[in-house]
């Protein structure tokens, strides 16, 4: 019996003595994060607008978290394809990527089931309207004088171009359109394989109107080949600073862009989130960042997470709008 009692009371001392040694234990530390490189997917080619906000956010990611950043230009379908490698990354913060105008659009034209929802939100880092260009022989001096010209023409008279059908400076026309009170069709669209030919296409009279960035047309612009009128964007760009806003002259509050921004697969840890919205807007801020976007006119708009999700969230059900009146929306296969 008394051994019984020994044995138990041996076995009750043991266990207090491993929950002692437990409480003052130090507590285990989590893993620093980034413990190693970190790859940033882009969903479009080496050498445009997209792979170099890229790079200069991934540089500067790379200097603050004292780990590569390695751009990885993942193409192909419209765009779905990289889109597709940042949601289905694992979600532990080794793999981030831009994400761009296109998520609010390849679902509704059935390329995909992704949305804005699919993902995490970072933070967006750029963002660049539509300018309205007419060539420099054109009548139209200024907006005004444009639409008023828009609606007094037959439908389909007037001709515009700026990208591919379906594209986002198709849906910015087409968005206008219907703003004006009239059909997303009333202005023919000459599909283009760019804004580049749209604007030689411009400037040699084969077309009356392009949308598109005004960093996309200013070596016509700079040429005097061409003018922009006016920029579908809440304010001025400040690279642009003569050129209006639709509010301003017209009174149509509407906007509409290409957009670039930060984010991740769903489910990212929340250790690691705080750092990237951290460190983005620090990037952000940075004169390096800046000067790089400035010398290429491109727009800086930034919003932190709540911020970007609710702008593309509002941006996806503008796209839908816009696409489904023009004819374009279908459901994903």
């Amino acid at each position: 019996m008394s051994k019984t009692i020994d044995r138990r009371g041996v076995l009750k001392g043991a266990v207090a003595a491993s929950a002692a040694g437990i409480i003052a234990a130090p507590a285990i530390a989590q893993p620093k994060w980034p413990a190693r490189p970190i790859t940033m997917i882009c969903p479009w080619g080496a050498g445009g607008g997209t792979d170099a906000t890229a790079r200069i956010v991934a540089a500067m990611l790379e200097k603050s978290l004292g780990q590569p950043v390695n751009v990885v230009n993942r193409t192909g379908g419209s765009g779905v394809v990289g889109h597709s490698a940042i949601a289905t990354a694992a979600p532990d913060g080794y793999t981030i990527g831009m994400l761009t105008v296109e998520i609010s659009m390849m679902h509704h034209m059935g390329l995909t089931e992704l949305t804005p929802a699919s993902y995490t939100p970072l933070a967006l880092m750029n963002e660049d309207p539509p300018g309205v260009q007419v060539s420099a022989s054109s009548p139209y001096k200024d907006i005004k004088a444009l639409a008023d010209a828009i609606k007094a023409a037959p439908a389909g008279k007037m001709k515009a171009s700026g990208t591919g059908q379906g594209g986002i400076w198709h849906l910015a026309l087409i968005g206008w359109l219907m703003a004006m009170g009239l059909k997303p069709d009333h202005v023919a669209w000459a599909p283009s394989n760019g804004a580049a030919p749209a604007m030689q296409d411009l400037a040699a009279g084969g077309i009356d109107i392009v949308t598109c960035s005004v960093p996309e047309a200013r070596a016509m612009l700079d040429a005097g080949k061409a003018r922009s009128l006016a920029i579908m964007a809440k304010e001025r760009n400040p690279q642009f600073k003569d050129v209006p806003t639709l509010n301003e002259t017209l009174g149509i509050n509407y906007s509409v862009g290409a957009w670039r921004g930060i984010g991740g697969p769903k489910g990212l840890p929340e250790n690691v989130q705080k750092i990237l919205v951290e460190e983005l807007k620090k990037a952000y801020d940075a004169k390096e960042f800046k000067d790089f976007m400035n010398a290429r006119g491109f727009g800086m708009t930034f919003a932190d997470q709540a911020g970007f999700a609710k702008f593309m969230a509002d941006g996806d059900k503008a796209m839908g709008t816009a696409m489904a009146a023009a004819g374009l929306a279908r459901k994903a296969s």
